[in-house]
Parts: structure tokens; C-alpha cells; sequence
């Protein structure tokens, strides 16, 4: 099945896969060759490529993705491929968001800081090869 991976700038991946993994809004999911139409809208995430025994990792933060025609396309405000995250920038702006809400006054404040941790979390999550590595 083709991947396509696209944000509003440009098309961040596009190409041949085994299997797709994602998380949408109602959990994480897989797709294979062969799967039924599908459309749905996607959470703050790690999408997961297998390509044989290489998997390749990025970034969605949120959007939707559909599947059809053995063609899976993700349309999302923003995708980066695991290996172009800067670690150390990831970890400060994680630790930034933690630190904002635990100081939030106002409810819209801890909201912003929950969805900044879940952004900064995803890039981790698809930057390093174990997930176990992220303490959470």
C-alpha cells in the first residue's frame, strides 16, 4: 500500500508500505494491505511505517487519515520524521510544558500546557528507536 504523509507546506513522506500504526482519536490502530475504507480523525501521535523489517516514525499532530484503494493518506497541520527531531530541543520544550501546567491558573492555560506535553511526548516517542526510553 502507498503512505502519504501531508501537511500544509508540503509532502512530508510518500511511499511504498507494509503496515501503517497510528493514533486516532479513539486509541491506536493499524492498517494492512487488504483493509476496508477507512476515515478518521487523528489524535497528537506517533505514526508508525513498516517497510519490511525497517519502521520509520513520525510525527502527526492530529488531522485526519483515510484509506482506500490500498492508498493510506494522512493530512495533518504538522509531520516530522523521527529522525529530523532534535532530542534535546524536544526534552526542554517537554520539560517547559510540564513546568506551565503545574503553574497553570486558569483552565485554559492547563490546556494549552496538556496539549504542549502531548506534542512534545510524540517527538520523543518517534525520535527515539524504544518508547520505553521516555519516562513519562
Amino acid at each position: 500500500m502507498k503512505l502519504k504523509i501531508i501537511t500544509q507546506e508540503k509532502v512530508v513522506f510518500e511511499q511504498e508500505v507494509d503496515s501503517v500504526y497510528t493514533k486516532g482519536i479513539d486509541g491506536e490502530f493499524g492498517l494492512l494491505k487488504g483493509h476496508i475504507p477507512v476515515m478518521t480523525a487523528l489524535d497528537i501521535g506517533v505514526t508508525r511505517a513498516y517497510i519490511g523489517d525497517e519502521i520509520k516514525k513520525f510525527t502527526t499532530m492530529g488531522g485526519i487519515l483515510q484509506f482506500k484503494d490500498e492508498e493510506c493518506l494522512i493530512l495533518t497541520t504538522l509531520a516530522e520524521p523521527g529522525e529530523e527531531i532534535d532530542e534535546a530541543r524536544a526534552r526542554e520544550a517537554l520539560e517547559r510544558a510540564r513546568k506551565n501546567l503545574r503553574n497553570a491558573e486558569a483552565r485554559m492555560d492547563a490546556k494549552r500546557a496538556e496539549a504542549a506535553i502531548a506534542r512534545a511526548e510524540a517527538r520523543l516517542k518517534a525520535r527515539l528507536s524504544g518508547e520505553s526510553n521516555l519516562k513519562m
